[in-house]
């Protein structure tokens, strides 16, 4: 059986290396011969109308390109994930409305008007309306981002609308902060419909985020089955292959969706847990693609 694993073009660094050659070499352990594409390459090959010469059983799309992976799958190919969950994970207000369709719980949420050019956001009721409805301090998102490098955490209207001014034209949404899981979280490793490892992140300081990228701590959790569930939940209603789900402690430590991740990095995971994730995902990816052939045997 061959699959490719398709990468972005342009970013290189030893964390995202790291991370394909696990998926590499779990590759080769079961018999998979994985083949790394880039971007430029792929698209190329889309172009070229050859892709039905030698179509991978499936394809590891280990990008946000969401139009290549649509073109990959328009061609007919089985992409991991798909290209609408990849979109609905990466931009954090299409997440928020897809949770809010299914009742999945999540803070409360205001999403900021568009607006196609940087604004006074002193000079809008908007501040003082999200003051209003979900208090102070509160979290302030860019849509898109990645490592809680593009969330805030405002304590005033007047610092609500300097972050609003910062992040200028760039969707953005508001949430009630989650005072009962400040600087802490859990991280929900879900491959194929099970939850395959966890691990509970803490904050360094008096950072109210609990990413290990900056600089947070983590150990291995025994996820409760509430939060099992939430996080099960979540990956069927977006119909996620693979993810990393993380999840706040809500009041009586009830689990709240925070973000979800269609390509979470799991090398950390890997260290803290004992749990190799790569062999999970090419496990299932190996399934899903015997099932499309209708046979138990690998092509």
């Amino acid at each position: 059986m061959k699959g490719w694993l398709v990468v972005n073009a342009f970013t290189h660094s030893h964390k995202f290396d790291e991370l394909y050659d696990q998926l590499h070499i779990a590759a080769a352990m079961q018999g998979v011969e994985l083949v790394q594409k880039d971007t430029i390459e792929v698209s190329s090959i889309v172009a070229s109308g050859t892709l039905h010469r030698s179509k991978p059983s499936f394809v590891l799309f280990w990008d946000k390109d969401i139009s290549l992976c649509k073109a990959l799958e328009i061609a007919g190919c089985r992409c991991l994930n798909s290209s609408y969950a990849i979109a609905t994970c990466d931009n954090k207000a299409q997440t928020y409305l897809a949770m809010l369709k299914e009742g999945i719980a999540q803070p409360k949420t205001m999403l900021t008007p568009k607006v196609f050019r940087s604004v006074n956001w002193n000079d809008t009721e908007y501040p003082r309306l999200v003051e209003r409805e979900l208090g102070l301090p509160v979290v302030i998102k860019e849509c898109y981002g990645s490592f809680g490098a593009q969330v805030h955490l405002a304590h005033s209207v007047c610092e609500i609308a300097a972050i609003l001014n910062e992040i200028g034209p760039r969707p953005s949404l508001c949430q009630e902060f989650i005072a009962t899981s400040v600087g802490r979280d859990v991280r929900l490793q879900v491959v194929g419909g099970r939850v395959v490892a966890a691990m509970q992140r803490v904050s360094a300081g008096d950072d109210f985020r609990a990413n290990l990228t900056n600089g947070g701590v983590a150990q291995a959790w025994n996820p409760t089955p509430e939060q099992e569930e939430l996080a099960l939940s979540v990956c069927a209603s977006i119909g996620l292959d693979f993810a990393g789900v993380d999840l706040l402690f809500g009041a009586d430590s009830k689990p709240v969706l925070c973000e979800v991740n269609s390509n979470a990095h799991f090398v950390n995971l890997r260290e803290i847990t004992g749990v190799d994730t790569a062999s999970h995902i090419i496990a299932h990816a190996v399934e899903i693609s015997r099932k499309a052939l209708g046979t138990g045997k690998a092509e």
